[in-house]
């Protein structure tokens, strides 16, 4: 009986001990993004935030298996500091040369244009785009996710 109890006192602990383990990891990951887009942390919770940036643009991190990073845009057509900003965070998110997730961002963004929603393949991210013109006005909002983790 005894034993039982120790093991299950263990295996509580463990599973509690756990937690901020996978809350700093996303943690780490949100002060990453943070510092190599010079954005600010608007809304944050335990495995998402939404961030300001330069021009406007707003990001948003979800946390998990996958991880995904998005950038949005407000306006007609987002300039190079856009795909830049997006690059930049899309290599923190899954490891890929933004040069790459900055290329199928443009093919993507391309294409939602005409069709309002596209993908683009980026070594082993996939990014998809969106363009729409609501009430608001029009926006373009891309992300990227590791297609080995879908």
């Amino acid at each position: 009986m005894r034993l039982l109890i120790l093991t299950a006192s263990l295996v509580s602990f463990s599973a509690l001990s756990a937690l901020p383990a996978q809350a700093d990891a996303c943690g780490d990951l949100i002060d990453r993004v943070v510092a190599e887009t010079q954005s600010t942390v608007v809304n944050r919770t335990v495995d998402f935030a939404e961030m300001s940036a330069a021009d406007g643009m707003t990001l948003t991190l979800a946390c998990g298996d996958p991880s995904a990073v998005g950038v949005q845009f407000r306006g007609e057509t987002p300039g190079d500091s856009y795909y830049a900003l997006f690059g930049r965070a899309g290599r923190i998110a899954t490891g890929i040369a933004p040069d790459l997730i900055e290329a199928a961002a443009r093919r993507a963004r391309g294409e939602a244009v005409t069709t309002r929603h596209s993908h683009a393949d980026a070594a082993t991210a996939l990014v998809t785009c969106s363009v729409t013109n609501g009430s608001r006005g029009p926006m373009t909002g891309c992300a990227v996710v590791d297609k080995g983790q879908r």
